[in-house]
């Protein structure tokens, strides 16, 4: 194990500052510019923008429970007795296929990007939350289609076989709910963890697609066949819920991008290398402090240029955002994180964002301690600049060639009276984190910890933190694949 502070900065070193504008750049020789804190000259007169809002994940768990017991509801009020072991089947079928079809839309909204969410709960929680329910969901699902077909099974005589065939040919909307629950099936498969990792992000993301065409081929089947929705109330609260999630999809994932894009007109300016595999991305535009982005958030860039227009990938911010430019961070991973490196001065970006809850608004201690490994010390660099009280910042890498912004953290370290200290070895030469945390940082269960790196890292980090007496709501973290 070797720990080591940063190095100094030396005089003319092209990495010192290198998150501010430098000359040629926009905003660069400016009063105030590049000045981290400082407002950018002329703009004192300003309004303060009105705070964004934001929902608590408490209050937005409580809303869904709220939603599930309503739709218990509908079964529980059109049930007036259950009778027998096709009675007791039939129900559960109909139990599973109200909570899936509630699910569905759930799920949907999770993802839809809508900014209350993004920064009250934050965007790596809500894709826990949405892989946890979309696993539920497959297995209702399951349950709601074998329940059915056994209890209506028993009712008519027939066997599973016959019975399956009778559903899906002669009952109505039923060949594209069939179809809509196989793409569902097919979506979850390969969204399972040991699939997941084979796949390319870009060829999830494509399949992943698959679920909207699923939930609408099964939204006809729910509204024929759905006797506990009946013709009131609950009928209507089911339209509204869909149509909702449509429109709100439509909104922030369609609509709100292209006026984004409009509106600030945002283009490569520079790439810049920072290590090996590893660049940043500076992009500038016009009225891009109208984006309200902070320290910690990140985007998704699509960029306009050919192999990258049709997805849209997330990536942090490396340094505090600025009026006139942004900088990201892009360790080459494979596909659309390989082609940034070689994208050219000028081409267009549409960005959706910013997302993240991962900022100072959750901070509450004065002693903080930023805890990063490989890309997952962007949005560290940015909240480095810019969180208040003690900062400890300890990245973590196996050489020291894997290590980045080395120069950059210790010119902010100097001007802010804040410690770098670098974990330099292999899991084995390292040990114990816990204990090698606890040498850098005294006090360490005193400190709140933000945590960003790959898995493997946040789960190790998460549970030495804990061992070392840090309270679970003052350990906040995003995790990375490397």
């Amino acid at each position: 194990m070797t720990t080591a502070a940063a190095p100094k900065p030396q005089p003319g070193s092209p990495r010192a500052g290198a998150g501010r504008p430098r000359a040629g750049q926009p905003g660069a020789g400016r009063p105030g510019a590049g000045q981290p804190g400082r407002a950018p000259a002329g703009r004192g007169h300003r309004a303060a923008p009105r705070p964004p809002l934001v929902l608590d994940p408490a209050v937005a768990l409580g809303l869904i429970a709220v939603g599930a017991l309503g739709v218990l509801a509908l079964w529980w009020t059109g049930t007036p007795a259950v009778v027998g072991a096709a009675g007791w089947l039939t129900g559960a079928g109909r139990i599973t296929g109200l909570l899936a079809g509630y699910a569905a839309p759930v799920l949907l909204l999770l993802m839809a990007r809508l900014p209350p969410l993004e920064r009250g709960v934050g965007a790596d929680r809500l894709a826990r939350w949405h892989a946890f329910g979309g696993r539920w969901m497959v297995a209702a699902v399951s349950v709601h289609v074998l329940t059915i077909v056994w209890g209506y099974a028993l009712t008519d005589g027939r066997g599973l076989l016959g019975e399956g065939v009778e559903i899906v040919f002669h009952y109505p909307e039923m060949i594209k709910a069939t179809l809509g629950t196989l793409l569902l099936l097919g979506t979850g498969a390969v969204s399972a963890r040991a699939a997941r990792r084979r796949l390319p992000y870009e060829a999830w993301y494509y399949l992943h697609l698959a679920t909207y065409l699923a939930v609408a081929l099964a939204f006809s089947h729910q509204l024929a066949t759905g006797a506990d929705l009946g013709g009131g109330p609950g009928r209507a609260a089911w339209y509204a819920l869909y149509f909702g999630t449509a429109a709100l999809l439509g909104w922030y994932r369609l609509a709100r991008p292209w006026l984004l894009d409009r509106r600030h007109g945002l283009q490569v300016a520079e790439i810049r290398p920072e290590g090996p595999g590893v660049v940043s991305l500076f992009l500038t535009g016009r009225q891009l402090d109208g984006l309200r982005a902070e320290p910690g958030q990140f985007f998704r860039l699509q960029f306009q240029a050919p192999g990258l227009r049709w997805a849209a990938n997330p990536y942090s911010l490396s340094a505090p955002p600025h009026p006139q430019f942004l900088r990201f961070t892009v360790k080459d991973l494979g596909g659309h994180s390989a082609a940034v490196a070689a994208l050219r001065p000028g081409t267009k970006v549409r960005a959706e964002g910013p997302y993240g809850a991962f900022t100072g608004r959750r901070l509450r201690q004065r002693r903080v301690l930023l805890l990063g490994a490989g890309v997952g010390i962007t949005p560290l660099r940015a909240l480095f600049e810019t969180l208040p009280g003690e900062l400890t910042l300890v990245q973590r890498a196996r050489r020291p060639e894997d290590l980045l912004f080395r120069a950059e953290l210790a010119d902010v370290a100097r001007r802010r009276g804040a410690v770098v200290h670098e974990l330099l070895g292999s899991r084995e030469q390292v040990g114990d984190l816990g204990a090698a945390l606890a040498r850098l940082v005294p006090h360490l269960a005193e400190h709140e910890v933000y945590l960003c790196g790959p898995q493997t890292l946040a789960d190790e980090a998460v549970r030495a933190l804990r061992a070392a007496g840090v309270r679970p709501g003052r350990i906040h973290h995003e995790s990375f694949s490397l």
